[in-house]
């Protein structure tokens, strides 16, 4: 049987961190799992838990009422998930203005990761461009939002689906042709990528519609409409 972890196996760990830089450290002050004070600055709290939890956060915020310099303290573990959330975590910790540390359990090898200080969000342009971009090239709002990401329809696959079914509608058509009859300018291109199955080159630059690529335009038969 795995053996369970313990909040307080993260106190001796991190109260000898932090008496390594000066502080003296005292356990279950008031409310807090850990208190340290260094020459009559703001005391630095640590919430000391078993695993990153809302209930983790909740408590750092309410630290946050006694002073601006509190912490956040897991256990380090070597899993795939953990290393993923961790990325994560310690974005929203810094989000909510809360420092996070990890511990090592093993060696005892202390990591502080993000210290508290205020959230200053930086916005990606580019970012920014992309969603602007997409939300003006789509037609109507075919997607139901919280739904999965499976199946959606983007943009790109609006364009698809009026490839398919100009050609659909002709028979095997030069690309060039594709796009001035469906006013989309990449249509060449995108028939020639064929991401769903939908097309297959015939001659050179000329493009026909699979029979997925039917049967595409009867799933999404009402992606093209002003209204969902």
């Amino acid at each position: 049987m795995a053996n369970t972890i313990r909040e307080t196996e993260l106190y001796a760990p991190i109260k000898t961190y932090l008496q390594g830089q000066g502080y003296e450290v005292k356990g279950e002050v008031g409310a807090a799992d850990l208190v340290a004070v260094r020459d009559g600055e703001d005391p630095v709290i640590v919430e000391l838990k078993t695993a990153v939890s809302l209930t983790l956060f909740h408590q750092g915020i309410a630290r946050q009422t006694v002073t601006d310099w509190v912490y956040l303290a897991v256990p380090r573990s070597a899993t795939k998930a953990f290393a993923k959330t961790l990325k994560s975590n310690i974005a929203l910790a810094r989000r909510l203005g809360l420092g996070l540390i990890t511990v090592r359990l093993r060696d005892g090898h202390v990591e502080v990761h993000c210290d508290p200080g205020p959230y200053q969000p930086r916005q990606s342009k580019p970012r920014k461009a992309r969603l602007l971009r997409e939300f003006a090239r789509r037609v109507g709002d075919p997607n139901t939002g919280g739904a999965t990401r499976a199946g959606l329809i983007t943009a790109y696959r609006q364009d698809a689906l009026r490839c398919a079914a100009h050609l659909a509608e002709h028979g095997p058509t030069k690309g060039a042709e594709v796009a001035k009859a469906t006013g989309v300018p990449t249509a060449t291109r995108l028939m020639a990528a064929d991401h769903y199955g939908w097309f297959e080159r015939v001659q050179t630059g000329i493009y026909a519609v699979t029979p997925k690529g039917v049967e595409g335009l009867k799933m999404y038969a009402t992606a093209l409409q002003p209204d969902k």
